[in-house]
């Protein structure tokens, strides 16, 4: 651990000279006394550290020097594509990673290009997660990441939606995916690819047994494929619905997108009012109650009756409560 604190002192200094003993404290999550000892340590053996007072004062590596460990490792060079997603490499485990390979980078640019990483973070930053809800790490990620890194195969024991019991299986985990904050793994289970919740995953052990990696295996183009079966496979029920204009415009962001404007694409020209009647399919009709009333009085239900006589229902719950507004 020591080592690689130092290792990333040298090259903070190489990448940014003059750093005070407060920022590589920061820097390396350590206290100032413990950079002061590192210093001395690096000063001992050979790496010519040396710390300069005053306001314009700092760390410093004498005469220009370079080191050569800027070469990087593999899961460095892994986590340097993901660099824009800090909360996935923190999940993942490849935090250290990462912040390795970035200062390796910026050891390795020219002076005058030091300041771009710095300033590409400042001005583009990825949030993956979704709103209105806390992002949790699932416990086993680290682990399951690791084996995907490795082409390790893992035997898991897998809880089912809506199962009380797990199930065992041995995978050979081919990708990850963080599809708004839930982490997907896209694996192969005997013949089948299959894909998997990782917070699902109850236990998991990686072996020291590499699988044969299908070469041929498109990670993005699979799970566009199963993503799109998911969305089409939970709409099991249909709704005829009148909309206007601005229910047009509104309807894609109520509900499934692809749905929407399938419906709005096959749907007839709009009628004297300038209202347009569409079939919309919908995965059941409590759900496409709560998506729909989103809309108001911009959309009338037409079919089937059941779903009509909620939104009356809801209609006269809102006339009474608001009736009688001052």
């Amino acid at each position: 651990m020591r080592a690689a604190r130092l290792i990333r002192m040298v090259l903070l200094l190489q990448a940014r000279p003059g750093l005070t003993g407060a920022e590589l404290a920061r820097e390396l999550e350590v206290s100032e006394r413990t950079v002061t000892r590192d210093a001395q340590a690096l000063s001992e053996a050979g790496i010519p550290v040396y710390a300069e007072r005053g306001r314009s004062g700092g760390y410093r590596l004498v005469g220009g020097y370079r080191t050569g460990l800027t070469g990087l490792a593999r899961d460095e060079a892994e986590a340097l594509f993901l660099s824009g997603l800090p909360a996935a490499l923190r999940e993942m485990g490849l935090q250290d990673a990462a912040t390795a390979a970035r200062l390796k980078v910026s050891a390795a640019l020219m002076p005058s290009l030091r300041d771009a990483p710095a300033g590409a973070g400042r001005r583009f930053h990825l949030d993956a997660p979704g709103w209105y809800r806390e992002p949790a790490t699932p416990e086993h990620l680290p682990a399951v990441a690791e084996a995907v890194r490795g082409d390790r195969t893992i035997l898991a024991r897998y809880l089912r939606a809506g199962r009380d019991t797990g199930v065992e299986r041995e995978l050979a985990p081919y990708g990850l995916v963080l599809k708004a904050g839930v982490w997907y793994l896209c694996a192969r289970a005997g013949d089948d690819f299959r894909v998997y919740r990782i917070d699902r995953f109850t236990a998991v052990t990686v072996s020291d047994t590499p699988f044969v990696r299908d070469e041929d295996f498109d990670l993005p183009a699979f799970w566009d494929e199963r993503a799109a079966q998911f969305a089409r496979s939970i709409l099991r029920t249909e709704v005829t619905l009148r909309l206007s204009p601005a229910a047009v415009r509104r309807l894609p962001h109520a509900v499934d997108r692809a749905a929407a404007e399938e419906a709005l694409a096959a749907a007839g020209p709009p009628d004297a009012d300038g209202w347009v009647a569409v079939t919309l399919p919908v995965e059941s009709l409590e759900v496409a109650r709560g998506q729909l009333l989103a809309l108001g009085p911009e959309l009338e239900v037409r079919e089937p009756a059941a779903l009509r006589s909620r939104f009356a229902e809801a209609a006269e719950r809102l006339y009474a409560l608001y009736r009688n507004t001052p």
